[in-house]
């Protein structure tokens, strides 16, 4: 392996030996060493080696996230730095681990000079000094050349730009220089990958195309509108398959350039725009003319068949209909007839009633004319007294006639279950009079059968032989369920005992959860709701108040102690993890 430049090595030891804010003009010496030597050649690349190797290239990669407002060299001395990070890394050939450069180093180091790049635009913006914002766009222009120049070396990266947050936002903005510079990047990357747009999402790709459509619908800068055109020109170049995507999603697009930005000085590339997008617009007629006449076709055959459909159920649908004409016609009739029965029946009981109480008035009037005038309210008073009767007589019936109702099912099931209940006591009476024998001699055996008889059972006792058990096992296998049946007895009960304590326990949380739940506030508390929550207990109520002082103690401590439990004590940690409701614990 051949030695390492020394110029390498000597501005390694001193960026290692320098401080932080030394560093960013020491790594500016490695312009001076890479001018030195023409590129591509077999010098060059060791000298990229060698920077990467003793971690150089790293170190300018970590310097351009920074707020270089603040650094050494200022902005000035970011943008010589994106500079030589882009030279350094295009056209180095790495050996140690060429996994981790092209898919951690060469990512970050994009995302870099991106975010410098914002930072710059923002300034560029913000300033108001014309001296200002021309250094400030200067320094913007190399770091966008160093962008281009980066991806020009690797162009794998391209995806991953027009993916990045960063570019996105370096793209949309309404300041004329910083957009015309974005646009140029993205003119070299299609240049470098001209598939790229294929590759990449459709959220970007819509981002992408939506920001230039708005750059030339917004404006009527022609800087803005040349440079638009021209990207628009160059994808449609590049990406075939797109035309169609500008000409569906943008459907004013070709208005909008022939009618604003024709006569402004790039009438070459919009006419060759605007070609390209009318030859895809009539193609696109074309095959929308196809497929509505093929849609006409389809709907006219629908629409025959339909007809003819529904002429050969024409006549069911005309009986059906005068089905359902004739039953709500004779619904209606019902209807009609049932709410004149009810009003004439209103009316007729209105009259009865009216009848009734002119008839009764008139009784009430000859009988006070016969009565005398001193028995006139002991008369009242009877007549009030029968009323009363009359109507408590009414009332009884009618609610026993409701709970009868009511009732019926009920009644019916009991008088069913007595019925039951006497069948089967007559039955049962019936076999005790006429007791059956369950041992009677089978009948109609002869003694040939029964000695057949004989021989199989004992064929069968000698082929199956019962058990033999002695006094002593039986007496042990008494004792061992004896036992079993004890010890299920005593768990069962103490299952009970377990489970009327937990029933019991449930209460009291469910009754405290109660209390704290209706509980009124601190401000419309009164002595008697603090005697509800109130424990009698010396000790209960002395942990109650140690446990609160605790709780107070540690809420006034600062915010460092609150941050895990590995800060705490392990007795205020005990005494924080005590809960008490309602007085216990």
């Amino acid at each position: 392996q051949a030695a390492a430049d020394p110029r390498v090595l000597a501005l390694a030891a001193q960026v290692a030996e320098s401080r932080e804010r030394d560093i960013p003009l020491l790594l500016l010496k490695l312009k001076g060493i890479l001018q030195g030597t023409s590129l591509g050649c077999e010098e060059s690349k060791k000298i990229k080696q060698d920077i990467y190797s003793y971690g150089l290239t790293q170190y300018c990669v970590l310097i351009l996230r920074q707020d270089h407002s603040r650094v050494r060299g200022g902005w000035a001395t970011a943008a010589q730095l994106a500079e030589i990070l882009s030279h350094c890394c295009v056209g180095l050939e790495v050996k140690g681990d060429p996994e981790e450069f092209y898919k951690k180093f060469l990512p970050s180091a994009i995302e870099n000079l991106l975010v410098l790049g914002r930072r710059l635009q923002a300034r560029f913006i913000r300033v108001i000094k014309e001296e200002e914002k021309r250094d400030f766009l200067c320094w913007f222009q190399s770091v966008a050349d160093a962008i281009c120049w980066l991806l020009s070396g690797h162009t794998q990266l391209a995806v991953y730009v027009l993916q990045n947050y960063h570019f996105l936002q370096l793209l949309i903005t309404d300041d004329v220089e910083t957009a015309v510079l974005m646009m140029s990047v993205l003119h070299n990357i299609l240049r470098v990958n001209s598939s790229v747009l294929l590759q990449i999402d459709e959220e970007t790709l819509y981002s992408v195309f939506d920001e230039l459509i708005y750059k030339l619908s917004s404006t009527t800068n022609p800087v803005i509108g040349n440079a638009a055109t021209k990207l628009l020109l160059l994808v449609t170049k590049c990406c075939k398959q797109l035309v169609k995507l500008l000409t569906t999603r943008y459907k004013g697009l070709k208005e909008l350039l022939s009618e604003q930005w024709t006569g402004k000085g790039f009438d070459k590339d919009l006419n060759r725009l605007l070609d390209v997008l009318c030859l895809e617009q009539s193609s696109e007629k074309g095959e929308m003319q196809r497929q509505h006449q093929a849609a006409c076709i389809i709907q006219a055959t629908w629409r025959g068949f339909q007809t003819r459909k529904r002429l050969k159920k024409l006549p069911q649908a005309v009986t059906a209909l005068q089905r359902s004409f004739r039953a709500k016609r004779e619904r209606e009739l019902q209807q009609l007839r049932k709410q004149k029965e009810d009003e004439a029946l209103k009316l007729q009981v209105q009259l009865q009633r009216q009848r009734a109480m002119r008839v009764f008035h008139e009784r009430q009037l000859a009988l006070l004319e016969i009565i005398h005038a001193s028995q006139v309210n002991k008369y009242l008073e009877e007549m009030e007294g029968k009323s009363a009767l009359t109507i408590q007589r009414f009332w009884r019936g009618y609610r026993a006639r409701r709970n009868f109702h009511q009732q019926r099912q009920s009644l019916k099931e009991y008088k069913a279950a007595v019925i039951i209940q006497r069948a089967a006591c007559k039955f049962l009476e019936k076999r005790r009079k006429r007791p059956l024998s369950l041992w009677k001699e089978p009948r109609g055996l002869t003694d040939e059968q029964r000695l057949a008889l004989q021989q199989k059972v004992d064929d069968y006792i000698k082929l199956h032989p019962a058990s033999q058990m002695s006094e002593e096992m039986s007496k042990e296998l008494h004792m061992r369920a004896q036992e079993k049946l004890a010890g299920f007895l005593l768990r069962s009960r103490l299952d009970h005992r377990a489970a009327q304590r937990r029933e019991a326990l449930l209460a009291q949380v469910n009754t405290d959860v109660e209390l704290l739940m209706n509980a009124p506030g601190l401000a419309q508390s009164t002595e008697k709701d603090l005697d509800v929550f109130r424990s009698r207990s010396i000790p209960v109520a002395a942990k109650a108040r140690q446990s609160h002082n605790t709780m107070l103690k540690y809420t006034f401590w600062p915010w460092w102690k609150k941050l895990g439990d590995e800060f705490m004590e392990d007795d205020v940690i005990a005494e924080l993890e005590t809960l008490f409701i309602g007085g216990r614990k």
